[in-house]
């Protein structure tokens, strides 16, 4: 267990539910991974993540998708790709993600609290 934080820290982050319009191979990635392009909304627009999800998931299966992710991190360059927000996952046994995804439709740009 990490150590104990705050509810201010946890409400610093931005945590939205977005949808997934595209995903491919990012093939200049150290590790297997796919960029993505989400749509958190009007107020939000569209962010571009890459995320190491290739164990259990495949580009066409991540189309129409929503995800949970954080939109106030700094954006981070990977290669020659800018990655604009941090898609959340849980590790399995095999240190694989899974995502976290709401259980029923939201609207795109949803505040996870």
């Amino acid at each position: 267990m990490k150590a104990p934080t705050t509810y201010d820290t946890f409400h610093q982050l931005d945590v939205r539910v977005g949808t997934i319009l595209s995903a491919v191979p990012f093939e200049k990635a150290k590790k297997p991974a796919y960029q993505l392009e989400i749509d958190f909304g009007s107020t939000i627009g569209i962010k571009k993540s890459s995320a190491q999800i290739t164990t259990h998931y495949q580009p066409t299966q991540l189309v129409g998708r929503q995800v949970v992710a954080i939109i106030n991190f700094p954006v981070k360059q990977i290669a020659n790709f800018f990655s604009e927000c941090l898609v959340l996952g849980v590790y399995d046994s095999n240190d694989a993600v899974v995502l976290l995804q709401p259980d029923q439709p939201l609207p795109n740009g949803s505040i996870i609290g």
